[in-house]
């Protein structure tokens, strides 16, 4: 899938929240060995060594590799010397001397504008191929649009078959922003994947309902960055291989319930 500042990125990738140390390295190492090219972590996971330690293993062409890392809220509180010094530590962590995307995880009140104008000069540095936010509602990117010089490429935002943000993603495509679905199966905290309706699906294609949710996304025209899980890799880049009928997409979209898999992650009301 094109980006709007025409960069590629791989439209099924790996996250690695939660993923820590030795795992988080092996699981990096052996998605890209199973084929993904797209890596997603974040300071905030404190994995960011990790992940570059994994990619390093791996031996894929790091030019090969679409690598995304996010500012933490802290971060953004700091002010722009913070900012600063957290993508300089991100790069060292992560053993490159680039990242595919920077994102503002969250819109901290007050922050994003700093936050935004540091990412900007780190594009211009060449430390930064894109930049783009997280958890964005659409008055957030509105304010943003007033003072962005390089517009966001890229909105992460948390997306499932409880939680369909339909209004949210069609003004996205609108303003020529990709949306990244997080969370495609409810992050473990909401039981998506065992929809009655969904095992339906599952049995009628002859697929894992988990392949039914991430071929919903797919078909939206949305990236996705399902945990890095070995045991799923084949079964993820599987999804690329068949379509689900355009009644059963409605369907799927009709379980909407605007349901968030914890409801601490509003972007209004975020507590960190």
């Amino acid at each position: 899938m094109k980006l709007s500042n025409n960069i590629e990125i791989p439209q099924i990738g790996v996250g690695t929240w939660t993923l820590r140390g030795v795992t988080a390295r092996d699981n990096v190492r052996l998605a890209l060995e199973a084929g993904f090219r797209h890596v997603d972590t974040a300071q905030s996971y404190e994995n960011e060594a990790e992940v570059g330690q994994g990619i390093l293993d791996s031996g894929v062409n790091r030019h090969g590799i679409f690598l995304t890392t996010k500012v933490a809220t802290n971060v953004m509180r700091g002010g722009r010397p913070s900012v600063q010094q957290s993508i300089d530590d991100s790069l060292r962590r992560l053993k490159t001397d680039y990242v595919d995307l920077l994102l503002i995880h969250w819109p901290v009140k007050d922050c994003v504008k700093d936050t935004w104008k540091v990412m900007e000069e780190n594009v211009r540095r060449g430390k930064v191929r894109s930049i783009g936010v997280s958890n964005f509602n659409r008055h957030h990117l509105d304010d943003l649009f007033t003072y962005a010089e390089i517009r966001p490429v890229i909105n992460q935002i948390e997306v499932h078959p409880l939680m369909t943000q339909e209004e949210n993603i069609a003004y996205n495509h609108q303003m020529g922003i990709q949306v990244v679905a997080w969370g495609p199966f409810g992050q473990g905290d909401i039981d998506v994947v065992g929809h009655p309706l969904l095992q339906s699906l599952a049995k009628k294609y002859g697929k894992t309902a988990s392949q039914i949710v991430l071929r919903w996304i797919i078909q939206r025209d949305l990236i996705t960055i399902p945990r890095a899980k070995p045991n799923h890799f084949a079964e993820n880049l599987d999804v690329m291989t068949f379509t689900l009928t355009d009644e059963d997409m409605a369907a799927v979209s009709a379980l909407n319930q605007n349901l968030r898999s914890n409801v601490l992650n509003d972007p209004e009301t975020f507590p960190w």
